[in-house]
């Protein structure tokens, strides 16, 4: 060759592909500013993390579930590998259960990560609301963040409910007669509904396979548009952080998606990835097989929904027997506890938001986050409703406790009843003279505001980097967000 010559590498064909792409959809563009996007490093907003990462396993075993699960009321005699239960009468949906569990390649396994995925995600999904609800994170603009994570908590306790009742086993089975029961009472419309949801008097013929359509299809499809439309709001809106030194309602401090928060995010996953599997393969969870097919004759003692809907069955078993009759209807006493109650509760949660900027008159934008302890009524209104569930939820296990340590059942239950009113006064009081000294030991003459503000760590000589995303600044625009080291 000529020294004047020139050299053309040919271009590889997957960056041709991949320019052919990006001038048709300017994906670029948008994975660049995705990827800029600065977020707090606070283990708190783990949490939801967590809950994703918990449902993605919980949709991925229950995709391989499906493809052995027989939905099925028809009546068959059981012939499979448990032996205690050999030439027993029961549904193809119970038989299919067994067989899952025993004869099919990792399939208990599969169907305990996936029980065990469903209440993680559920019980992360709770703490990620308190979190939220404790540190004012709901205000002015994430009003409707708030009612999308509201309306996912009721969605995905439904579809936990549906998925345990599809195995047609006998606690299933009890669980479904007291869903039957709630639905008629529900005034004018029950009867209709609990027709349209059973397939007509328990237990309708076409139960399970309507139960299955509802959990394999419609709850999760609505789910999982919900988690999309709630990562579109964060990513759209500047995400919340603690105060502390350098940050203000107008930046963010923290580390960015690529590459830092990403693998945390993916370290996270694998970590959670690896405990329910561990869970799965080594403590056991809903043993169908102990339970025997669900007989609507029969029914056994501590017979104990799981967790997240323990506090709907203590508010059944707690409330006294009253009934109302009016103008040709009648309010049945299954009506307070099981629809009454809930409704006025999630009612009241997903308008929190609303109420709290009504009263407070504070309609202002709220970027940083508030210390539980510098809202006092706020905290100790929300201690006490916790203090409220957590009795409902041990009145739930009021057989069990009895059972345990050999007491009365009816003393339980007055001891229970006494709680539900007590408790929660108690505890919203006490919250909220902790909260207020707590304020008051805070620096002298500091406010209950600048008390919000979190002291700054001490310097370990680590030199380790906060990205900050600045006022105003468009964050896909690499000069506005270089960072700024902080040591």
């Amino acid at each position: 060759m000529g020294a004047g010559s020139t050299v053309h590498k040919a271009t590889p064909l997957s960056r041709r592909t991949a320019r052919w792409f990006d001038a048709r959809l300017g994906a670029a563009s948008f994975a660049r500013k995705a990827l800029d996007k600065v977020f707090p490093d606070h283990w708190s907003f783990l949490l939801g993390e967590l809950a994703l990462w918990s449902l993605i396993i919980v949709l991925a075993t229950g995709v391989y579930l499906t493809f052995f699960f027989d939905a099925s009321t028809e009546e068959v005699v059981y012939q499979g590998s448990y032996v205690p239960l050999q030439g027993v009468e029961m549904t193809k949906a119970y038989a299919s259960a067994l067989d899952l569990s025993f004869d099919v390649r990792a399939g208990l396994m599969m169907r305990q990560i996936h029980h065990w995925a469903a209440n993680v995600y559920l019980a992360t999904t709770v703490v990620h609301l308190m979190r939220i609800y404790f540190t004012g994170a709901f205000r002015r603009p994430r009003e409707l963040n708030w009612l999308i994570g509201v309306a996912m908590l009721i969605l995905s306790i439904v579809n936990g409910f549906v998925g345990y009742s599809l195995l047609d086993d006998q606690l299933s089975g009890t669980g479904l007669r007291i869903a039957y029961n709630i639905a008629i009472s529900v005034p004018v419309g029950g009867t209709w509904l609990a027709s349209l949801f059973f397939g007509g008097d328990f237990p309708g013929p076409d139960l399970i396979e309507r139960l299955f359509v509802i959990h394999i299809l419609l709850l999760p499809a609505v789910i999982v548009a919900l988690v999309g439309a709630h990562l579109a709001l964060v990513a759209r809106q500047r995400h919340t952080q603690f105060p502390g030194p350098g940050r203000s309602e107008r930046n963010v401090v923290g580390e960015r998606v690529w590459p830092t928060f990403a693998a945390k995010g993916l370290a996270v996953f694998l970590l959670t990835t690896a405990i329910l599997s561990a869970l799965g393969g080594l403590a056991q969870i809903n043993p169908v097989w102990l339970y025997g097919p669900y007989r609507p004759a029969e029914v056994s003692s501590a017979s104990q929904p799981d967790w997240y809907m323990g506090w709907l069955d203590g508010a059944l078993r707690l409330w006294p027997g009253w009934e109302i009759r009016a103008f040709g209807f009648e309010l049945p006493t299954p009506f307070y506890p099981s629809v009454l109650l809930p409704g006025v509760t999630f009612t009241l949660l997903a308008l929190w938001p609303f109420l709290e900027a009504r009263f407070t008159k504070d309609r202002r934008e709220h970027n940083l986050l508030d210390r539980p302890r510098s809202r006092p009524l706020r905290t100790a209104f929300g201690m006490s409703t916790l203090a409220f569930y957590t009795v409902l939820f041990f009145a739930g296990a009021s057989d069990v406790l009895a059972a345990t340590f050999q007491t009365s059942v009816n003393g339980l239950f007055r001891t229970f009843r006494i709680l539900l009113l007590v408790a929660p006064p108690v505890a919203g009081f006490v919250t909220y003279r902790l909260c207020r000294e707590m304020v008051r030991r805070d620096r002298p003459g500091a406010s209950a505001e600048a008390t919000a503000v979190a002291p700054a760590a001490p310097d370990d000589g680590a030199a380790r980097r906060r990205e900050v995303a600045p006022e105003d600044a468009p964050e896909h625009d690499p000069a506005s967000t270089a960072g700024v080291a902080r040591r």
